[in-house]
């Protein structure tokens, strides 16, 4: 829970990778849309445009679900030096859609109507 909303905090997912390969080629991969292409299609982009980029460190792009709910998210890519050479990766997800953690309102929910005495 999240305090006293009543609403579940939902984590976001949190990856690290350690690559051989440097930061930049690491980058290129991210950033130029015909690589990226290859592990992250563009049908799976709600913008096929990062809506956050810092140059050589981190890229942003905004997600949506191909299947009901249609739930919305973004996941951010930060490239740096591994701890040894190469690059890290660090990959965070998180849901960003507003109709999580609202409570559920069933469309019938088979309760009797209530009727109100006019004033």
């Amino acid at each position: 829970m999240s305090g006293d909303d009543g609403q579940a905090a939902i984590d976001p997912l949190v990856f690290e990778f350690q690559f051989d390969e440097p930061p930049e080629k690491l980058w290129r991969a991210l950033s130029t849309p015909g690589l990226r292409e290859h592990w992250l299609p563009e049908a799976e982009l709600a913008d096929p445009e990062p809506s956050v980029v810092t140059p050589g460190e981190a890229l942003r792009y905004r997600m949506r679900d191909s299947e009901p709910p249609f739930l919305e998210s973004v996941v951010t890519f930060r490239v740096g030096a591994g701890d040894s050479g190469g690059s890290s990766l660090h990959v965070i997800h998180e849901l960003t859609d507003t109709r999580v953690g609202r409570p559920l309102t069933p469309a019938n929910g088979n309760a009797p109507p209530v009727m109100r005495a006019a004033a």
